[in-house]
C-alpha cells in the first residue's frame, strides 16, 4: 500500500476513535455506493452523520479539508441518500468533514461539524 493510502487509513482510525471518544456511535466505515465511499456513518442525538475524512502530514499546501471538492460533496450526498434509503434512516443528517494533521510525534484533529449541505 502506499504511503498515502497508508496516511488516509491511519487517518480514518484516528477520526472513528476521536468520534467514539465523544459519545457517536458508528454506524459503518468505508460504505461505497457508485463513484463515492462514505468515510464513517455516525449517529448521535438522532441525527445520522456522514464524515469525510481528510489526512495529511502537512499543511504546507493547504488545510485537508480543503480536498473536499464541490463535486466530492456532491457525490457525498449522493451515496448518503442512497445510505439513507437502503438503511431505511429517518433522522435529520448532517455532513462533517475530520481534518487530520498527522507528523510522526503529533497529531492535530478538526472536527468540521456541519461542513456542507446536501445538493
Amino acid at each position: 500500500m502506499s504511503k498515502h493510502n497508508v496516511l488516509g487509513k491511519e487517518g480514518e482510525v484516528i477520526a472513528k476513535n476521536y468520534l467514539e471518544k465523544d459519545h457517536y456511535k458508528i454506524l459503518d466505515t468505508n460504505w461505497v455506493y457508485d463513484k463515492a465511499e462514505i468515510d464513517i456513518v455516525a449517529q448521535k442525538a438522532n441525527e445520522t452523520i456522514f464524515v469525510e475524512v481528510k489526512t495529511r502530514s502537512t499543511s504546507f499546501f493547504g488545510n485537508p479539508e480543503d480536498a473536499v471538492s464541490k463535486k466530492k460533496q456532491t457525490l457525498l450526498s449522493k451515496a448518503a441518500d442512497e445510505y439513507l434509503y437502503q438503511k431505511e434512516i429517518y433522522t435529520p443528517i448532517r455532513f462533517d468533514i475530520i481534518s487530520i494533521i498527522k507528523s510522526d510525534n503529533q497529531e492535530e484533529v478538526h472536527h468540521i461539524k456541519d461542513a456542507f449541505f446536501n445538493y
